[in-house]
């Protein structure tokens, strides 16, 4: 399963759904468990609205901390572009320190008599395991072989066969791009970068259904230094992954099995935190 929501041509982290998924359940708990006491005249009219609004607020410092956090522990890659700070698209959050916050927020809410208690935090924690239990879902699954990768037919830009058992030995990243992706474009010298400060990580750049002229162009004009450039003129890769959209990255460890896909836009900072798990889960320091 492809980790990603792809509406039309934008593209989601599938943690964004999951993140939906929660505030929601969480709300309609709140809304039946208000009904509920409302029949038993356990609560006065006020109670059910007051506790809503301390979900969603706590929803939004939960957000806020999350990025916060994430922001904090990933600066030194954010800080040579400032402004990448307030790019939302590249998924970097802290789910652990959003969800303590929205709890820190709730439980002074409460202790300040302005929500109910026992209504807002049986909603909050309908939300919070909703959560928790769509991230285990859909965390990373153990190594494992990808026998339809192992077998693609790819050929270098001078038309030689190629094949990516040629990069075992090392953790690998497999971008998946085309020159007409913007947000392709866009992540390139985040790869570039990377490829030239980590020797000890094979970097591979599979183009997806372009001709080696087109290819070759737009490396000369727009990334000349980068190494590894394969083509994959039927786009086997993305159908082998049932992905239809790009850029997509595959993590590989040493012996070539899949750890993790991203679909969507890396920044530099969620390439570091992916090569920090990569880097970990072969026993290398990050």
């Amino acid at each position: 399963m492809t980790p990603a929501i792809r509406l039309g041509p934008l593209v989601f982290p599938i943690e964004l759904g999951v993140l939906l998924l929660s505030a929601a359940l969480g709300l309609l708990a709140c809304a039946l468990l208000a009904r509920l006491r409302r029949v038993r005249s356990d609560i006065s009219a006020a109670d059910a609205p007051s506790a809503r609004n301390t979900l969603w607020n706590a929803l939004l410092w939960g957000l806020l901390a999350a990025r916060l956090g994430y922001l904090w522990q990933y600066r030194d890659a954010y800080l040579p572009e400032p402004l990448s700070m307030l790019d939302l698209r590249d998924g970097g959050w802290n789910g652990l320190i959003g969800l303590a916050a929205a709890w820190a927020y709730a439980l002074a809410t409460i202790l300040r008599r302005r929500a109910p208690w026992r209504l807002t935090l049986a909603a909050l924690a309908v939300a919070s395991l909703v959560w928790l239990g769509g991230r285990a879902l859909i965390a990373p699954p153990a190594p494992q072989s990808h026998p339809a990768l192992a077998e693609l037919v790819l050929s270098d830009l001078q038309g030689a066969p190629a094949s990516l058992a040629a990069f075992r030995g090392k953790p690998a990243v497999v971008n998946l791009w085309a020159s007409w992706c913007p947000p392709c474009r866009r992540e390139m010298p985040v790869f570039e970068q990377a490829q030239a400060g980590h020797p000890d990580v094979h970097f591979v750049f599979l183009n997806q259904g372009e001709s080696p002229r087109a290819i070759a162009d737009y490396l000369r004009d727009h990334a000349p230094g980068l190494r590894n450039v394969l083509r994959d003129g039927q786009s086997q890769a993305s159908r082998a992954l049932s992905n239809s959209g790009l850029p997509a990255t595959l993590f590989l460890d040493a012996d070539g099995r899949l750890t993790g896909l991203r679909v969507g836009e890396l920044s530099r900072a969620t390439l570091r935190e992916r090569l920090d798990a990569l880097k970990a889960a072969n026993g290398s320091e990050p």
